[in-house]
């Protein structure tokens, strides 16, 4: 009887996907993006999926969204009730990979759109023990309340930050995403915000090459990882 080896892994990528998507719908995006699966030896990609809820920028329809805001622009008020809720499925998906042996250090989250966001939230307000965080094609709003904690954080460790933005998008501006970089750059954000031309509210096959390879080097593989090679 032929017996499967289990994958030891030693990081994690928790990868959130955007408004009204799904995990796997998000892991087949960058499938067909990449013309093979996002995948390394001793990294766990993880693309969970928001759940069923009402939104209200639907008109209350529901739809899978990690959280509810009043509608999709920088200025509108975020609510707080509702972010409270998706920290708590954030949190979950986090202590899962603690509790299966990674630390918090080896542990990268990152979303598009909707799901930049709510990367943006984990890395700054939750958590920033973080090895990193990535968001492509979102924002945060003005007031966000990630703003107040690193205003007021007594760590000054923070993870590195990924950014990129389509330049023609349409449904979430490049300047909102800009904005976004720099209030969180002027709050001792260091990463990187790339423009991506002629792309619209997407992924595209660059940024997530881009991606792999800041991944990679943000999670090398440790000297056990080497020895389980050998």
């Amino acid at each position: 009887m032929a017996t499967s080896t289990i994958r030891k892994y030693s990081a994690s990528v928790i990868f959130f996907h955007g408004s009204g998507d799904t995990g796997p719908n998000l892991q087949e995006w960058v499938r067909f993006l990449l013309g093979r699966d996002l995948d390394f030896a001793h990294i766990k990609i993880i693309y969970p999926t928001a759940p069923l809820q009402k939104y209200t920028p639907l008109n209350g329809q529901l739809s899978t969204v990690w959280f509810d805001r009043r509608s999709v622009n920088i200025a509108a008020q975020e609510s707080r009730k509702s972010m409270a809720e998706s920290y708590n499925i954030v949190q979950k998906l986090i202590q899962n990979e603690v509790d299966n042996g990674i630390p918090l250090n080896r542990i990268i989250v990152g979303g598009f759109s909707m799901g930049g966001a709510l990367a943006l939230h984990t890395g700054y307000h939750l958590n920033t023990d973080l090895a990193g965080v990535f968001a492509h094609s979102s924002f945060l709003n003005r007031q966000s309340v990630v703003y107040e904690s690193l205003a007021n954080r007594v760590n000054d460790k923070l993870p590195d930050l990924f950014m990129f933005h389509g330049e023609r998008d349409t449904l979430v501006p490049l300047d909102w995403g800009q904005e976004t970089w720099e209030s969180l750059n002027k709050l001792g954000v260091s990463g990187t915000f790339t423009p991506l031309k002629n792309t619209l509210h997407e992924l595209k096959n660059k940024s997530v090459l881009s991606l792999e390879e800041w991944i990679l080097k943000k999670l090398p593989p440790t000297q056990n990882d080497q020895q389980n090679k050998l």
